[in-house]
């Protein structure tokens, strides 16, 4: 179950929820929130008002109370059955732990099992006993990603890539990263300084448009929508506050948006975007705690 902030708008003041459908559920959820309604474009529950967050934290804290002794049992059962054998997972009293090199496709697949947290102090995963048969059916891809982001296959995929053509390109695409830029079309530019959704780097804030003209021979390899009519702007990261306050978008982008390049985002595209901005905040506080301890 997810919860997700509405930003301060011109619109009625409300909070959206998502969870897994199951009629007891729901049933309970529509006793609780009356004025609650379900959004297609979401795909969640808006729920309005301006206690509408706290309200819903409490029926989700409910929730897991309800669920949490049989799901649990029956974790433990499932777990002493047919128990997940890996270097990466320690059984702890309340679940597991999975420590793993950092990989994407281990992050990605720990976000979609239910209660996963991260615990930054530890620098674990932690999974309870509830959530063991999600973990079950997505450890064989959790345990893949974590052996190929070991420093040694690492090593040895760079190794293999040396001097290849596969090498050069990697560089190439590092060095264009670095320029911090966007082709757009130069009758139909992004506003500036607002969060948008764009087709090569997920949602950027644009910054500035230079008015310098795209050459799209030299770009088609990282650019290839790009033509003559294209020009530059520059582009950044967005603050974890900027994503909060952008309204997403009620339908996903049409041909022409993906075409030019940029749409407004939709609500799963920001929920991304939010949980990458709070990990980049997180990673901030530790180094300057750091800096702070050590100067």
């Amino acid at each position: 179950m997810t919860a997700t902030p509405q930003p301060e708008t011109d619109e009625p003041q409300h909070e959206t929820i998502s969870f897994a459908f199951d009629r007891m559920t729901v049933a309970r959820f529509r006793e609780t929130f009356p004025n609650a309604r379900w959004s297609d474009a979401l795909q969640a529950w808006t729920v309005p008002g301006s206690t509408a967050r706290r309200r819903i934290d409490r029926w989700l804290a409910s929730e897991a109370d309800r669920r949490a002794p049989y799901e649990e049992e029956r974790g433990r059962d499932a777990y002493e059955f047919e128990p997940v054998l890996s270097p990466y997972l320690e059984v702890i009293s309340t679940g597991f732990r999975i420590k793993t090199p950092f990989s994407r496709t281990v992050v990605d697949e720990l976000r979609q099992i239910p209660f996963a947290r991260w615990n930054g102090d530890d620098k674990v995963w932690e999974v309870p006993y509830a959530s063991y048969d999600d973990l079950q059916h997505r450890w064989e891809s959790i345990e893949e990603g974590a052996k190929r982001a070991e420093p040694e296959e690492r090593r040895k995929r760079a190794e293999a890539r040396k001097g290849t053509e596969e090498e050069v390109k990697a560089k190439r695409r590092a060095l264009e990263r670095k320029k911090k830029r966007l082709p757009v079309p130069s009758d139909d530019r992004p506003p500036l300084d607002r969060p948008v959704a764009t087709a090569a780097f997920g949602i950027v804030v644009i910054t500035e448009i230079t008015g310098e003209l795209v050459d799209p021979a030299e770009v088609a390899e990282y650019h290839p929508d790009a033509d003559d009519e294209h020009i530059w702007a520059g582009r950044r990261a967005p603050t974890l506050e900027e994503l909060v306050q952008t309204w997403p978008a009620k339908a996903g982008p049409g041909e022409y948006e993906r075409l030019r390049g940029w749409w407004q985002p939709q609500i799963e595209e920001l929920r991304a975007a939010i949980r990458s901005a709070k990990s980049r905040e997180r990673r901030r506080t530790r180094r300057e705690a750091h800096a702070t301890s050590t100067s």
